[in-house]
């Protein structure tokens, strides 16, 4: 099917809502990102500059902002908005004469002009779509977020006399009536088992990634077979990483963009970085927030950016609400870039042989099979140098390196790793191996988790080193965590660049409690983090007995009978 004459849409600041033809066609095919309507649309169905136009021109004329610094100024929609809502409503069936599209998803970073587009749309289902008795909904997870939509359409109504004198607004059931035709837009949340019964003809359905089921989508979706061009529309940001409805509409979204999927009723709309982009350059913020420089500030994203960059812990909420980037539920413990930055002047061996007979503290995290048994020495007096020691059964490392291709052999070979005979950690050698270090360094304490650790501790004891029990819940874990990610985050560790110690920190994720106490997390972490276990008792052993330098010193004091808490 041919195109449109792609004619250059004319230069602002013409109203959208006054473009010719050929104008209006262009922004409809080229504003959706890797999306061509034409080019997926089927024998007989066809756009209608007209009816695209009487969409964006009710934006214009009869609808304001209402809030921000455009609050009393016509709806002018931007071109990718223009876009949206032109194809939704300017394509048709020409045997049928009804709507092509009969759902839409829209994937966008916050603060692009959700909210305000949902109303609009909403509204002009109620008002403008000739459908007797229409009912149109505005869904959203929680009450909260359904109220917004509500609220802005309730105070776009308010601020036009003619849309006034055609509805009653009921502000107490967030329902708005059009006595006229007998239709109704109303606001609705995910409580699905309450909206059977209800006969669709529009919905927006906010924020999907916040929705804790399908229940609320299918029920809407499923109450639209008695209408004659009923449209659902899905407006969100990216979910986390899991299966989810949210998650599940994007990815059909894609497919269909890609046309992997055939689906000319559907409209894929999706702005969103790649994961291999650098989230950091502004460039790149333009791909999810088509609004930048209108409703979302360079400035503001500049400053979110920034905070990123300090705390690995809010990366991800950038990088999923700012950028679209689909995380992980669990936020990384840390930026590998920070990480990398603490590599110091020395590599792990030169740092062996540098610190030999400074005083240090220690960590023990004992394993059996396949896990890594880590010992980590702390050296809080030379800028808290980090010295780690691994030990693993060889025929455990052989089957990891073939099953999940990590390098625990080619790291045996450049001594970062020891591989003990057999199927089993060799204790003995671990023993023998501890009360050397304990000797070529000046250790004054071991913490140890309790596990499998009796035997070992009882010899290391035995040897003349002090050994106490750390307890691995947030009492004992809290403050030396949080110390590791400031010492990270401020560039004061030292590791050498230690490759099985940085792998686990890839890995590493944080449990935090209500109220927000931290620990390392063995069943959310990617992958073996052993060695940050045994760094985190490390310094805890330093920050009780050495004055108790780093933040929350006291979730890390000694008890009475030699256990740290």
């Amino acid at each position: 099917m041919s195109g449109p004459d792609p004619t250059p849409a004319p230069a602002a600041p013409i109203p959208l809502a006054r473009w010719g033809d050929a104008a209006l066609e262009h922004v409809c095919r080229t504003e959706i990102p890797g999306y061509d309507p034409w080019a997926t649309a089927l024998p007989g169905q066809r756009f209608d500059a007209g009816l695209a136009r009487r969409a964006i021109a009710f934006f214009h004329d009869m609808l304001v902002f209402v809030e921000g610094e455009r609050a009393g100024q016509p709806f002018d929609l931007e071109p990718w908005q223009a876009a949206i809502v032109g194809n939704l409503f300017g394509w048709i069936d020409a045997t049928t004469g009804h709507r092509r599209y009969r759902e839409g998803f829209v994937f966008v970073a916050r603060k692009n002009g959700k909210t305000a587009i949902c109303a609009g749309i909403a509204l002009y289902l109620l008002l403008c779509d000739g459908e007797p008795g229409a009912q149109v909904y505005s869904a959203a997870a929680e009450q909260a977020q359904a109220a917004l939509i509500f609220r802005c359409a309730m105070q776009m109504i308010a601020r036009q006399q003619e849309l006034l004198a055609r509805t009653r607004v009921y502000r107490a059931f967030k329902s708005i009536e059009v006595p006229e035709t007998g239709s109704i837009f109303r606001a609705l949340t995910a409580d699905a088992q309450t909206k059977h019964g209800l006969s669709v003809h529009g919905a927006v359905i906010d924020e999907l990634h916040a929705h804790p089921t399908r229940d609320l989508v299918d029920v809407l979706q499923t109450a639209t077979g008695a209408r004659r061009q009923p449209l659902t529309v899905h407006i969100t940001t990216s979910d986390h990483e899991r299966v989810s409805i949210c998650n599940e509409k994007y990815d059909y979204a894609k497919k269909v963009r890609e046309r992997t999927i055939a689906d000319a009723s559907f409209l894929p709309v999706i702005y969103e970085a790649q994961p291999t982009d650098d989230w950091a350059d502004p460039a790149v913020w333009k791909k999810a927030n088509p609004n930048l420089g209108v409703s979302v500030k360079e400035e503001y994203l500049a400053r979110e950016c920034a905070r990123a960059k300090e705390s690995p812990a809010y990366l991800n909420t950038f990088l999923r609400l700012h950028l679209n980037i689909r995380t992980n539920a669990d936020v990384a413990a840390f930026d590998m870039r920070q990480w990398e930055a603490c590599r110091g002047d020395r590599s792990f061996h030169e740092l062996a042989v540098q610190l030999e007979g400074h005083e240090c503290y220690a960590g023990l995290d004992l394993a059996s099979t396949e896990d890594l048994t880590a010992l980590v020495l702390v050296f809080p007096d030379d800028g808290n140098a980090v010295l780690p020691f691994f030990w693993c059964p060889k025929e455990g490392a052989v089957a990891r390196e073939k099953r999940h291709r990590v390098p625990y052999l080619g790291w045996a070979r450049d001594g970062f790793l020891e591989l003990t005979d057999g199927n089993a950690t060799d204790f003995d050698h671990v023993e023998k191996k501890a009360v050397e270090l304990a000797k070529r360094y000046r250790l004054r304490s071991l913490g140890f988790d309790r596990f499998g650790a009796a035997q070992v501790v009882n010899h290391l004891k035995d040897a003349g080193i002090d050994v106490v029990l750390f307890g691995q819940g947030f009492v004992s874990m809290n403050g030396p965590s949080k110390y590791l990610d400031v010492l990270v985050r401020s560039g004061d560790l030292r590791h050498g660049g230690h490759p099985v110690l940085a792998w686990m920190a890839s890995n590493l994720m944080w449990e935090k409690d209500a109220a927000d106490n931290w620990k390392p997390s063995k069943k959310k972490s990617r992958e073996k983090i052993d060695g940050l276990s045994a760094l985190i008792m490390a310094l805890g052993m330093g920050m009780a007995l050495s004055g108790g330098q780093g933040p929350s010193v006291e979730d890390a004091l000694l008890s009475g009978d030699g256990v740290l808490a």
